[in-house]
């Protein structure tokens, strides 16, 4: 029986690269996928783009109002998995549509994405939350901090200084003012920057 699975991690830990691998492997024993990621992730275009360099065209870009279901059981039912990169982006309607999709195709469902939003004190990412409460495996793809500890957190810095508050996408500054960055950090680093001794 095919499943939905969440794979998460914090930034840099590399979700996108272990997407793209599991597509060639699929690919090279002559299957067919279905690679996917929401449009809300605006950084590549349609593109994955990895930090290690491969890279590939999505099948489909999306955005919040697409039902995931009716495109895949019209264009992609003789897939054998899909793919979703930036799950963290998806509705929660989204997901119960992927949900369908494996109960109903019979399709696996793999979704990559991120566990938490930079704040920390609320519900985080929508599609992140309904993943945890539906998907049938939870996986973490872990990474370290700069300091050699398991990074937990996704941290946005705006001028070198810890951000805690602002609107969840802010991928860059299209004035030229600010310099966002984004870090995966420990717990231990995470209260340092948060105390002012970092």
């Amino acid at each position: 029986m095919a499943k939905l699975f969440f794979r998460y991690g914090a930034m840099g830990c590399g979700k996108t690269m272990q997407l793209l691998q599991v597509a060639y492997n699929y690919e090279e024993r002559g299957h067919k996928v279905c690679v996917m990621k929401p449009a809300t992730d605006t950084r590549n275009g349609t593109k994955l783009i990895t930090r290690i360099g491969p890279e590939r065209e999505t099948d489909i870009c999306f955005d919040k109002k697409i039902n995931l279901y009716s495109v895949i059981e019209k264009k992609y039912r003789d897939v054998s998995c899909i793919l979703v990169d930036e799950a963290q982006f998806l509705t929660a309607k989204q997901v119960d549509e992927l949900m369908k999709v494996v109960v109903k195709l019979n399709i696996p469902v793999i979704c990559y994405g991120l566990r938490l939003n930079f704040r920390l004190s609320d519900g985080g990412f929508e599609g992140a939350t309904r993943l945890l409460q539906q998907a049938h495996r939870i996986e973490e793809i872990k990474t370290i901090c700069d300091c050699g500890r398991k990074a937990l957190y996704n941290c946005r810095f705006i001028n070198g200084k810890l951000q805690t508050e602002g609107p969840d996408i802010l991928i860059d500054d299209l004035s030229g003012k600010m310099d966002v960055e984004y870090k995966a950090i420990c717990a231990s680093c995470y209260y340092k920057y948060l105390e002012g001794e970092k």
